[in-house]
């Protein structure tokens, strides 16, 4: 864990993204990234698959999952139209937006790739280069409708200004391995980014700063049905409720390494939460608790990572 010690802000953004709009999502991300710098932050996050919203059909929309549903195959290809290569220009715009706020941004997207769409978490720095990207490796239940699995190459933590910086998307956060490959890699900040954060996720996101002697931004979306109500897409229109019902709660918060409440969480409403990072206060955690040192016990428990990308297809050879 290296770090220069010196405290800095940073800030989770709760909005509502253009839902399915790629280009107009962008565009919100880089007036909200503006607006994130003028409150002093300077690494500022996002949620899971902001860019262009979180999939809520899968969790309730009857017939989702029916084979062959034409509404379903419609809202996916809308997504699909709608997610962004890396690189790409809407990735072009969002490292120039990073650059001139002068922050880190990280960023939750549906990543296109040939055929296939990942939840993938993606790092800008403040010069507007991608420091990295992490690919969901295990998307949950009916997110498996949507979205590849990741695999262990982007099981990434980047050096930064203020320290190391990693993440884990939702669910990452209950799998015991994947948290001990990321406790190695000594993280001073940790990006939890989720659809919202609700309390059993508040609590995965604190246990982790506990447990990683780090500080946590867990990121969540306010989103509500009438932001969806005009894509006129019959599965949407399905969604239990009325215009202003909440699909997402944002809960959006900051814990400290001792699992202390930073910041937040902020429920039902759009904002921008901020705290101070005070990096110091992450090594005197370290006196009485390094789950990857000396609270370790090597001599019982390992653990190996294939951090190898996995391919279906390998070529060899010269065809030029």
């Amino acid at each position: 864990m290296e770090s220069n010690l010196k405290p800095f802000t940073v800030a989770a953004v709760q909005d509502s993204p253009s839902f399915l709009n790629l280009k107009e999502s962008v565009a919100k991300a880089a007036a909200l990234i503006s607006k994130a710098r003028q409150s002093g932050a300077q690494l500022v996050v996002f949620p899971e698959t902001w860019l262009p919203g979180y999939p809520v059909w899968i969790d309730s929309a009857p017939q989702a999952a029916v084979w062959d549903h034409p509404p379903a195959k419609e809202i996916f290809s809308r997504l699909f139209v709608n997610s962004a290569a890396i690189p790409s220009p809407e990735m072009d715009q969002l490292c120039r937006a990073a650059k001139a706020a002068g922050v880190i941004v990280v960023m939750g997207l549906h990543e296109r790739d040939g055929g296939t769409l990942y939840n993938t978490m993606l790092t800008i720095s403040a010069d507007g280069e991608i420091l990295g990207k992490h690919r969901k490796l295990m998307p949950t239940y009916t997110e498996r409708l949507v979205w590849g699995q990741g695999d262990g190459s982007t099981l990434t933590v980047v050096n930064t200004a203020f320290g190391r910086l990693g993440g884990l998307i939702c669910w990452e956060h209950w799998m015991p391995l994947a948290r001990a490959a990321m406790y190695a890699k000594q993280e001073l900040i940790h990006v939890a980014q989720w659809p919202s954060v609700n309390d059993i996720h508040q609590l995965a996101s604190r246990h982790y700063a506990f447990e990683g002697r780090c500080f946590v931004i867990a990121a969540g979306t306010v989103l509500r049905r009438i932001d969806v109500a005009d894509l006129e897409l019959p599965l949407l229109e399905t969604l239990p409720g009325e215009a202003d019902d909440l699909l997402m709660t944002g809960g959006s918060a900051i814990y400290g390494p001792s699992g202390e409440c930073l910041a937040g969480p902020l429920f039902d409403e759009p904002g921008i939460i901020t705290a101070e990072i005070q990096p110091l206060q992450a090594v005197e955690g370290r006196l009485t608790l390094d789950v990857n040192g000396h609270y370790a016990r090597p001599d019982i428990f390992q653990l190996q990572v294939n951090e190898q990308p996995q391919k279906s297809v390998n070529f060899f050879g010269d065809n030029s």
